[in-house]
């Protein structure tokens, strides 16, 4: 990779001269990314241009407006994803960035002083406020999913699954990767015809009417978006289903009854950290003495889950309000605070879910005129880029995952020897 020359230098156009302030903050930061150990970037804008680090891989960042220091000093790594948002800056392989800056993560984390502690200070007063109490459940899920329907439909599977994908060697497509993963989470849960499920999430009910075709079972599926709802109850009649699937417009803490098995797939991450024990609660009680639970959930490093959940980064931001990314070990400790439940399978599938945001972005990119025809204007999808190579790129490093957790009641025996088929 080559370095800009003078003359392609000039030709980043300024949108307005470089102040001294301008100058300073470049400076301060170019000399925070000297420490880099595990790669480089290759900065360049229109005063010149700078490799800063050391090792492999180089990544080339193109910044076209000054203002992008101002942000990065002010706001740190939101500031970088909101003047990406604003067309600050480009660069050739955003994954491939977010990778280098994720293996020098003890390097940027000392980055975020000064203007940025101050702001990092406003961003978790302003995250306090999108707490999930019932109304703020709510109020976060409608600020994601009411972008509407149609926007999902142009980058998710065909089945709208919103959640990760399990891919084998050898896939080729998102469709056959979803399905796998939906045939994945019935066969460990065991299901059968007589089994009564209930569903703490339904997105747009795909994995209700998989179960409910494939294997014969009652689901119940519950969500708190009206777009998802309305949306999946459409689904269910098409299918034919109605008398399998019953899709409630509900919070999972106004769930009843008790069920032979219980499913979450990535919902965990809305419940919030406050929230987390009353969440296994609930999943305890609403699971049958000798029924299976399974939970899918975006997972963090457990020596970073503290440091996480003090913080606001792009995505609590930007892209899902209220959210928070559980540790293991997190999710343990809470479950054994609230209930009596077993962990007796765990399964993290990390790198499918890069290859599944990989699917997600590269048809969300191609489908851009369709996106701007729903009303979406350049920002919004600069934004959404962002936040799909952001994920990638952390999912790609292992700094976040994707696991199972299968959990059953103690008095709960396995068929045979082994809670899983060989093929489960």
């Amino acid at each position: 990779m080559k370095p800009m020359t003078s003359s392609e230098h000039a030709s980043i156009a300024a949108s307005r001269p470089a102040t001294a302030l301008d100058r300073l903050l470049r400076q301060r930061l170019f000399a925070s990314l000297a420490a880099l150990d595990h790669g480089q970037l290759l900065i360049e804008d229109c005063l010149g241009s700078a490799t800063l680090g050391r090792g492999e891989p180089l990544v080339r960042l193109t910044v076209s407006d000054l203002g992008f220091y101002r942000l990065v000093a002010a706001q740190g790594s939101v500031g970088a994803g909101e003047a990406y948002g604003d067309g600050l800056w480009r660069c050739d392989d955003l994954v491939g960035l977010v990778r280098l800056l994720v293996r020098n993560r003890d390097t940027l984390d000392a980055m975020e002083s000064g203007l940025a502690r101050l702001a990092g200070w406003a961003l978790r007063r302003w995250h306090a406020r999108n707490a999930n109490t019932r109304e703020g459940s709510r109020r976060n899920i409608a600020a994601h999913y009411d972008l509407g329907n149609p926007f999902f439909s142009l980058f998710l599977s065909g089945d709208l699954m919103y959640s990760s994908a399990l891919w084998a060697d050898g896939d080729d497509t998102l469709e056959a990767a979803s399905h796998r993963k939906l045939d994945a989470i019935c066969r460990k849960l065991a299901l059968q015809a007589s089994d009564r499920v209930v569903e703490i999430g339904s997105g747009w009910g795909g994995l209700a009417i998989h179960a409910a075709r494939h294997y014969g079972c009652h689901v119940t599926t519950a969500t708190l978006s009206r777009e998802q709802h309305d949306l999946a109850v459409e689904r269910v009649r098409a299918a034919g289903l109605q008398d399998r699937v019953s899709v409630v417009l509900r919070d999972y803490r106004d769930l009843q009854g008790h069920y032979d098995k219980v499913v979450s797939v990535e919902m965990i991450e809305a419940v919030g950290a406050n929230f987390l024990e009353a969440y296994f609660a609930k999943v305890a009680s609403l699971l049958s003495p000798h029924g299976r639970a399974l939970i899918q959930a975006i997972t963090i490093e457990d020596h970073r889950y503290e440091q996480a959940l003090a913080s606001v980064d792009f995505i609590k931001r930007h892209i899902f309000p209220g959210s928070f990314i559980p540790s293991i070990e997190a999710m343990l400790r809470a479950k054994t605070r609230a209930c009596d439940l077993a962990l007796v399978h765990l399964e993290d599938f990390g790198l499918s879910y890069a290859r599944t945001l990989q699917a997600w972005r590269e048809r969300f990119l191609a489908r851009q005129p369709e996106v701007r025809a729903q009303g979406f204007d350049a920002r919004f999808c600069r934004l959404w880029e962002f936040y799909l190579a952001y994920c990638e790129g952390g999912f790609r490093e292992r700094s976040i995952g994707v696991a199972h957790l299968l959990l059953t009641h103690p008095q709960a025996r396995p068929d045979g020897e082994r809670w899983l088929r060989e093929d489960a």
